[in-house]
């Protein structure tokens, strides 16, 4: 965990008045890690000193063989650590993962008069990382975190799931309409199907704001499904309305929770999350005027999160439906229009320009929206 030398004074200072995370029981060759930092355990490892107060994401990956480099799935969780806090962790042998455990009484006063002799056990947080973490973090205050967090407390990369129906028996198949196990399977389609269907374990689940289905209001004209599939406004107020309707700026929170989750914490659904919120803001035109402050920051959010993201991310993953592109081009097309307030639309531009320049994306294309929208009518809706 060894990082570049502070100066002694300086060190000191961040020993005697940072956070401290005390974790006992952590295997040889797990991989653990804080923030934007991560490490091979070695046999001294009890945790990390010098912490500066504020969120924080602790992650670890069990190590798979005695010696080997492989790990297994990453798991991880939120915490909020105040000025000279210790908190105490321990291995969970049965999950595989560091989590907090029913502290003894005084146990975290006890580890906090004796962390002098900790010190040679502790490591010190990479401070060299740390402005990079809170330009990623910036929205996400403690309250978020509790908010978005699952019950569990714990942020799996891959989701703990159990079957919506019972399917052990040949009863329950047949009550279900499904094949037997042992009748022949004849296409890879009937394969899937015979798969039973799952769902997220209670309390496990990322608790992200619903995002709307529907982009339109009930009842709405065909006119009006067209205009609001185009413009997605109406969304936007339904998800603001659910929980930042006295705080937008707080969506961004989200958003953040969103990206951390997936790029460090490896959980493919909150990729998914964030590319759906981001459409959504990206493409709702009469909002921006009304949430500039909003619109301002989010450029803001963007350009530190398409900063860390590996240069061959964008070709493995989001070019598959070029959706990064295509959300911005729209994105632009209204931010700098000569319309929107000149605050905005200077930080628009200035944001395209480097996209332009760093990924050499074309913005100047006339945006896909600008060609025919086919929208699903609801049903028993007639155009005449």
């Amino acid at each position: 965990m060894a990082g570049p030398r502070l100066e002694p004074a300086l060190a000191e200072q961040l020993f005697l008045e940072g956070a401290a995370v005390v974790v006992l029981g952590v295997p040889e060759g797990t991989e653990f890690g804080i923030d934007y930092s991560s490490w091979a355990v070695g046999p001294r490892f009890r945790g990390v000193k010098m912490i500066p107060p504020g969120v924080h994401f602790l992650h670890c990956s069990a190590a798979r063989a005695a010696g080997g480099r492989e790990t297994g799935p990453r798991t991880g969780f939120f915490l909020s650590l105040q000025r000279r806090e210790v908190r105490v962790l321990r291995w969970d042998a049965d999950s595989e993962a560091v989590g907090p455990a029913p502290p003894a009484a005084g146990e975290a006063e006890a580890f906090r008069e004796n962390l002098r002799e900790m010190d040679p056990f502790l490591g010190p947080y990479p401070y060299e990382r740390l402005k990079k973490w809170v330009s990623l973090t910036s929205f996400i205050s403690e309250a978020a975190m509790k908010k978005l967090q699952p019950e569990s407390g714990r942020i799996c990369a891959f989701s703990e799931v159990l079957p919506v129906a019972a399917g052990r028996h040949a009863r329950d198949r047949a009550e279900q309409r499904r094949p037997r196990f042992d009748a022949e399977c004849r296409s890879y389609a009937e394969g899937l199907a015979r798969l039973p269907r799952m769902r997220p374990k209670a309390g496990t689940e990322i608790r992200f704001t619903e995002l709307p289905k529907q982009t339109y209001p009930s009842g709405a004209t065909p006119e009006e499904i067209t205009r609001h599939s185009m413009d997605l406004s109406y969304a936007l107020e339904k998800v603001i309305s659910q929980r930042y309707a006295s705080q937008p700026l707080d969506l961004l929170a989200e958003l953040q929770f969103a990206f951390i989750c997936f790029l460090i914490g490896n959980v493919y659904d909150a990729f998914e999350h964030w590319k759906r919120l981001l459409n959504i803001l990206c493409r709702s035109e009469n909002a921006i005027e009304k949430y500039q402050d909003l619109y301002i920051n989010l450029i803001s959010v963007l350009y530190h999160q398409l900063g860390e993201i590996p240069a061959d991310f964008f070709v493995d993953i989001v070019s598959q439906d070029n959706f990064l592109t295509s959300t911005l081009q729209v994105f632009f097309s209204y931010t700098c229009s000569a319309a929107v307030d000149g605050t905005l639309r200077k930080k628009a531009e200035k944001f395209k320009a480097h996209l332009t320049k760093k990924f050499k994306w074309d913005f100047e294309a006339e945006p896909d929206d600008c060609a025919p929208v086919v929208v699903e009518l609801p049903e028993g809706m007639q155009v005449d």
